[in-house]
């Protein structure tokens, strides 16, 4: 399809938000590209081919035409958010959540009409097993109770502007540039270092993952089309064990390495085995 104008994209040197950048560069899309973090925009290798614009939006002026400020964009793929991967801290709600409602209803209030924003599995709660984008949502930890509350938000918002919104409810995914806390990096980190033990928790827990690459492509593709909107899962819809990614990480690297399982407990903010129903998700691309 066709698109009349600029993409916008926030976080834009985030873990995702590069490989979105890049993916719309791909596609020869015109990107204006923002962050808090000027300097690590530079060494975007995008960097030069798009419209950076530096944006804090903790400073934000609330009178100010935030869509003019951000150029005026056709569509706007929103990943910015602060404090992660802490998901119990009180800042999501008490800080994060008015800032965003500030900053996206001052920019659909100017006249944004297409807009994509990354939720979260975790806005599904406890519950287990496939996870469809019709169930009630029962989050169970300060950061999905504020994804959720400003889903809400902007539902409202499509009840009072000639608004078209996505909430794209991001599953689990890896690659390179995430965070290195996060189990992948830390096992890189250990078989580059020539550690003989791995410490990690059981690994039964079954979860849905993708590949950074494959969640942008996917992101990209979701913002574009016009016939889906409202919720949709970014998922594999294929239900992993974390045994079976560390598994498949180490035959790939053809890397060995003894897992210590049970080293560390099982998560108590999420469920032992759930994954993304992705029915939504293949209507849009079968239909692109």
């Amino acid at each position: 399809m066709s698109v009349s104008g600029p993409i916008l994209v926030t976080g834009a040197t985030g873990f995702i938000g590069q490989y979105v950048v890049e993916a719309l560069l791909q596609r020869n899309l015109p990107v204006i590209a923002s962050s808090v973090h000027a300097e690590k925009a530079r060494t975007m290798p995008w960097f030069e081919r798009v419209r950076y614009i530096p944006f804090n939006l903790g400073h934000a002026d609330p009178a100010a035409d935030l869509y003019q400020l951000l150029g005026s964009p056709a569509r706007m793929i929103h990943l910015s958010w602060e404090g992660l991967p802490n998901y119990k801290a009180a800042f999501h709600l008490d800080t994060n959540l008015p800032r965003q409602q500030l900053l996206l209803e001052n920019l659909v209030r100017h006249g944004l009409r297409e807009l994509t924003v990354t939720g979260t599995c975790f806005e599904y709660g406890m519950q287990e097993g496939a996870l469809r984008e019709d169930m009630e949502t029962l989050p169970a930890n300060p950061y999905a109770l504020a994804k959720d509350q400003l889903r809400r938000y902007l539902e409202s918002l499509t009840t009072q502007w000639p608004l078209s919104l996505k909430w794209v409810r991001l599953f689990y995914m890896y690659g390179q540039g995430q965070n290195p806390n996060s189990l992948l990096s830390q096992l890189d980190r250990a078989l580059a270092n020539g550690e003989t033990v791995f410490n990690m928790s059981g690994g039964e827990q079954v979860r849905d993952f993708l590949p950074v690459e494959k969640v942008a492509e996917y992101l990209v593709r979701i913002t574009l089309q016009e016939r889906v909107t409202g919720i949709i899962n970014c998922c594999s819809g294929a239900p992993v064990t974390v045994n079976q990614l560390v598994a498949d990480h180490l035959r790939q690297k053809n890397k060995t390495i003894l897992l210590n399982r049970g080293y560390y407990p099982y998560p108590d903010y999420e469920p032992m085995r759930f994954w993304g129903d992705n029915t939504k998700l293949k209507t849009i691309l079968n239909n692109e």
